[in-house]
């Protein structure tokens, strides 16, 4: 029998275990059930090449909790340890110190090495006992320590092949003595890794007339992201994205990630489906390392843009215990952001060129992800402009390149600029697209959560070109401002209109001019500005810089149609009063197409017109 200290130089070390080794407790598991994992493997491939002799027997791990002794084990049928190996992996723990320690952890990948992972044992236990037994012809091995320097190690009858480590949990850990706590973490953490994990608890009687259910492993141990994609069906692909989203729809399809060179990557990664922008979710990308579950906190790995995607990634070559501002500096994680970036538009132009109609069918939920990556990475830029793709009005699909051919003759503008118009509400919005459509414009469909963020974003990368809301000007001067209008009304018609027409609303700017447009036309047009209406509609949801601009009035013109019937009768009226009543409903119709007549404003309008109706 072995008695000894624990060779580092502080003089207890544990404490600095429990407080730093991990910000969350439950990852002792996932450690103790990763060295399990470990050892089945090596025991595996020792076997392959003639090293290990016998039989391998039923390799797996069983997690197995003892609520009456308080202890949980681990236990695995892997290449074991000699007393002299515990030794060297326990005892004499490379570091001389607290400091050293601290430095190590910090460097290290923990996952699947049996030193600084064993040791979290101690964050959830009073005790941790170690019973062993090597793949070579030696004795089984006890090794015990109470968290204290302080060890024992000596020789015991253990007949099996393996490792089992006895955990005695702690008043302070109590939690991890629940069942369901200890399924959780092992299904979250676990659910991928290769050797068969089973749990079970001591004592578990069943009911007497229940069936004996057959034992399952909790996890997956061929998940397709370490399989040949020749080797993989549609039906694998969507199996495996409801075994991760049992609740979601179908994606709209996946990218096989399996790079070995110039680091180590697989993964799959789906587009969701995504019916409103509101659905949008991050964090749904989940990480492992050599199947084991890391995180799904996956910024700086993943491109900000493609945090929209779902799915999981593996790669033993991205840093796992280090801080943030490392990671971001990281050779290998940038290179593994970019390999994701540029196989994601690969994709999409694939699928846009072989086929565009299937492609603009998922657009609503594709259209997300490449605008979004449009304005956050530059790279991806370059590629996206070749399958973005914009819908008008009547449904049709044109790239950036094909709408400027198509709108080449009518939509520049004095300066050379080509006019993208659009809408962001083609209902509302629908007598200003008719009479942009009547003057042979083509207006775009610009309705989701981004699409103000990525107008403002493309008018800075694409050369000549700006945007124009189909209600920011009358369709006479939506392209290029004209410097008058004829109309048919007298020079005194014209004023005594605009005297009329100059009304007061609460939180409204209004100006009034007076214009000649097509007898056809509405006899006001209200617009507002494209720049204050942007800027307004930023400050709403932006705050920052501009977040005065939505305290600020909303600005309208009111354009009144001097070539319209309307105005030779009621400029006729005698009867003031419903003259005025007459052309505040007017200029209320008008409003009321942008969506400016609210509250008061709006019952008034209601009761006057009834009104009116009435008037004999």
């Amino acid at each position: 029998m072995q008695k000894g200290q624990i060779r580092v130089q502080t003089e207890n070390i544990f404490p600095i275990i429990k407080k730093f080794l991990y910000s969350d407790h439950e990852i002792f598991l996932r450690e103790l059930v990763s060295n399990a994992v470990d050892a089945s493997q090596k025991i595996k491939t020792l076997s392959s090449i003639g090293e290990a002799k016998g039989d391998l027997g039923d390799l797996r791990i069983d997690v197995v909790l003892d609520t009456k002794e308080k202890t949980l084990s681990i236990t695995d049928r892997g290449v074991g340890m000699t007393g002299e190996e515990v030794d060297k992996y326990i005892n004499q723990v490379a570091f001389s110190g607290a400091e050293e320690f601290m430095e190590k952890y910090k460097d290290a990948n923990i996952i699947g090495h049996f030193g600084l992972g064993f040791y979290s044992a101690f964050m959830v236990s009073d005790k941790v006992e170690l019973y062993s037994k090597s793949h070579k012809d030696a004795s089984g091995v006890y090794w015990t320590c109470d968290g204290s320097p302080e060890f024992e190690l000596y020789e015991v009858d253990y007949s099996q092949r393996g490792t089992k480590i006895v955990l005695h949990i702690n008043e302070e850990s109590a939690e991890f003595l629940d069942a369901s706590r200890i399924k959780s973490i092992l299904t979250r953490f676990c659910k991928f890794l290769p050797v068969p994990i089973f749990f079970s608890e001591v004592g578990e009687v069943k009911e007497e007339g229940e069936e004996k259910t057959e034992e399952k492993s909790i996890n997956n141990t061929n998940p397709i992201w370490v399989r040949k994609p020749s080797e993989l069906t549609k039906e694998d692909y969507e199996n495996f994205y409801k075994e991760l989203y049992p609740f979601n729809e179908t994606p709209l399809f996946w990218i096989h990630l399996n790079v070995d060179y110039p680091f180590n990557l697989t993964g799959v990664l789906y587009f969701p489906k995504i019916k409103q922008s509101y659905e949008i979710q991050k964090d749904k990308i989940q990480l492992y390392c050599n199947q084991v579950f890391v995180t799904d906190e996956v910024k700086d790995i993943v491109p900000e843009f493609l945090m929209l995607l779902q799915g999981v990634i593996d790669s033993p070559d991205i840093p796992l215990n280090v801080s943030r501002s490392y990671l971001q500096g990281d050779p290998n994680v940038k290179k593994i952001n970019a390999h994701i970036t540029k196989k994601v538009a690969d994709k999409l132009e694939e699928l846009f060129n072989k086929e565009r109609a299937e492609y603009e069918q998922k657009w609503d939920s594709l259209g997300l992800f490449v605008k979004y990556g449009m304005m956050t990475d530059d790279k991806f830029l370059e590629k996206a402009s070749k399958f973005l793709v914009m819908q008008d009005t009547a449904g049709k699909f044109y790239t950036y390149e094909e709408y400027k051919t198509a709108t080449e003759t009518l939509q520049k503008n004095k300066e050379g600029k080509h006019t993208v118009l659009y809408t962001t509400d083609p209902i509302q919005q629908d007598a200003y697209i008719q009479a942009c459509v009547k003057k042979g414009y083509i207006v775009v469909k610009m309705e989701t959560l981004v699409d103000s963020a990525f107008i403002n974003n493309m008018e800075m990368k694409w050369e000549n070109t700006h945007f124009v809301r189909v209600d920011a000007d009358i369709v006479d001067n939506i392209i290029d401002k004209q410097e008058s209008s004829e109309s048919v009304l007298s020079k005194d018609e014209e004023a005594s209109l605009k005297e009329l027409f100059n009304i007061q609303i609460a939180e409204l700017h209004v100006t009034t001019e007076v214009k000649g447009l097509s007898v056809d036309s509405a006899p006001v047009v209200a617009t507002r500005p494209e720049f204050m209406r942007r800027m307004k509609d930023m400050g709403a949801v932006g705050g920052g810089m501009t977040a005065f601009y939505a305290q600020m009035p909303d600005e309208v013109t009111l354009t009144v149609n001097g070539n319209h019937p309307i105005y030779q009768t009621l400029l006729k009226q005698e009867n003031k009063e419903v003259q005025e009543k007459q052309v505040r409903s007017l200029a209320d119709l008008a409003l009321l197409s942008q969506g400016l007549l609210k509250g008061a404003e709006l019952t008034n309008f209601i009761n006057r017109s009834v009104e009116l109706m009435e008037t004999k």
